[in-house]
């Protein structure tokens, strides 16, 4: 299949599904092969997110409203989304591990017109929705082996998905500004409360269109796509490419080794997170032999470590490409599809991205090599943080940089490295320390699988340096091997005055180690 009908300089229409659409192979073709047996073709992408959207506006779902939408994951779930943003609203994936009190901030920041929650729960999220003057509706996971003689159960399917079957399957896509909102999508709040990323048609489309090409997805790709779809790397990342390359999809409802491993002989590709390839390596059916038919191993939204890089070449012959995202802006850089894909590198700055490193106090450009905190400007960076407009504009420079917060370097060959987030820097006694190059000394020491360095209040200090360890599946590792480790490897200051051994690290659902909830743990461990 072609995709000069997406190509970004002929200007495809503003709406990212009408875009997306516009370069749609065959109705017929395979969009996605789904665990209950059923095959998703693109003549049901574009009936069913019809029926969404034709149900969604007849509730009077207006251009610029919000949908927000708490659900498990399905094929359907993915059809609200291209349905919402169909009918011109703001769609608003929210972590299904979310809480009550996190849901009721939410909504009540973001007030959308209707909220989609999952069957199970709405009794309990109905005040919740009520008080933020949002329509409560259900969706749950449609199976094929329900019954077909009776007509489905609003508790099992929910009441979205039993007015979608009786809506009309043709909907005219709304017309927008390519400035227009297309998502809200919240940061995890580790440093406050969280924001509302705003994100808008163009930017969804310029980075869904720029990693088809720089990926080389084309219409002969099948994509495990084993992610959730409440964050960017599942909906945005994995999804929109995927439609923008008129390719298709083994979409499963989370990793499963023994899933993924009977979908690899099918695929060509993979998107997953660190703990996917850690997780595939931990199991003797990785070979060669499998992963044969697989061009593309993508890994992202946590740090990958080099050696977990290396392992799986040894063991595959595939050499994982790094990229490097955020919710703000979708993916910024990437390691090279052709060339040397380094690890513990993010590689280069995407086509149409500009990326900088810059001392965090004065602003002033860094020379490469210089650790300093990233900044990026592009047609992925967002328009802002939702009602936030303070916020906004502390976190732009005046030239349009964003300030993404992240430390990292750019070395002597152009790659890019992230180093650890600004608010993980440590200072203790008055020198710089980067967490990662403490944690790359203390992984590499012998039965370590991996470490987390964080800082924690020290009364001679300021913040003294405190390792976490993970040893690996039957090391011994102990604490004063750690210290002895790295003890030649390390300056005195940059050396961890405390080692706590674990059984693990603390992650959230993208996989990224939670640091403020290691900070949280050992708070009071230089007091006592």
């Amino acid at each position: 299949m072609n995709n000069s009908t997406l190509d970004p300089a002929s200007e495809p229409p503003a709406n990212l599904y009408a875009a997306l659409a516009a370069g749609f192979p065959n109705p017929a073709d395979l969009f996605a092969e789904l665990p209950d047996g059923r095959f998703y073709r693109y003549q049901d992408v574009e009936e069913v997110s019809a029926r969404f959207a034709n149900v969604l506006t007849g509730m009077g779902v207006k251009p610029g409203d919000r949908v927000a939408a708490q659900t498990p994951k399905s094929i359907e779930a993915l059809m609200l989304y291209l349905g919402a943003v169909r009918a011109g609203a703001v769609f608003l994936p929210l972590n299904t591990a979310y809480q009550p009190a996190e849901v009721a901030y939410f909504l009540k920041d973001a007030e959308p017109a209707v909220f989609v929650a999952a069957p199970d729960v709405a009794e309990t999220l109905a005040p919740i929705a009520a008080e933020a003057g949002a329509r409560l509706e259900t969706l749950g996971v449609y199976h094929a082996t329900m019954d077909a003689e009776e007509a489905p159960k609003p508790e099992e399917v929910g009441t979205l998905a039993v007015a979608a079957l009786s809506a009309a399957a043709e909907f005219e896509t709304v017309a927008c500004e390519a400035d227009d909102l297309a998502a809200i999508l919240y940061t995890s709040g580790t440093t406050g409360r969280s924001k509302g990323a705003m994100l808008t048609h163009q930017n969804l489309l310029s980075n869904a269109l720029t990693l088809r090409d720089y990926w080389r997805f084309t219409s002969s790709d099948v994509l495990i796509h084993a992610l959730p779809i409440f964050h960017t790397h599942g909906l945005f990342v994995a999804t929109n490419t995927v439609l923008a390359a008129q390719a298709a999809m083994i979409f499963q409802p989370k990793f499963d080794a023994d899933a993924v491993i009977d979908a690899l002989p099918r695929a060509t590709t993979m998107m997953g997170v660190p703990t996917f390839y850690t997780r595939l390596l931990s199991d003797d059916r990785l070979s060669q032999d499998l992963v044969r038919h697989i061009r593309l191993f993508v890994s992202g939204s946590a740090p990958l470590l080099a050696q977990t890089h290396h392992d799986f070449e040894a063991r595959t012959g595939h050499r994982i490409l790094e990229r490097y995202g955020m919710t703000e802006t979708n993916m910024n850089t990437s390691n090279p599809y052709e060339g040397d894909r380094r690890g513990g590198t993010v590689g280069f700055p995407l086509p149409g991205v500009t990326l900088r490193v810059v001392d965090a106090q004065s602003g002033a450009e860094l020379p490469q090599g210089e650790i300093g905190v990233i900044e990026v400007k592009g047609p992925n960076v967002f328009q802002g943080y939702w009602r936030m407009p303070e916020k906004t504009n502390e976190e732009f420079r005046d030239d349009g940089f964003f300030i993404t917060g992240d430390l990292g370097m750019v070395d002597a060959d152009g790659y890019v490295s992230i180093v650890g987030r600004d608010k993980d820097l440590i200072i203790s006694g008055g020198f710089n320390v980067y967490p990662k190059e403490v944690e790359l000394a203390i992984d590499a020491l012998p039965g370590v699988a991996e470490s987390a360095v964080i800082g924690l209040p020290h009364a001679d200090f300021g913040e003294g340096v405190a390792a976490v360890v993970v040893p690996e599946p039957g090391a011994a590792v102990a604490a004063a091997d750690v210290l002895s480790g790295v003890g030649d490897k390390l300056a005195r200051f940059k050396q961890p005055k405390r080692v706590f051994i674990v059984d693990a690290l603390p992650r959230n659902a993208m996989g990224k180690v939670t640091k403020a909830e290691l900070r949280k743990t050992y708070a009071d461990s230089f007091n006592n």
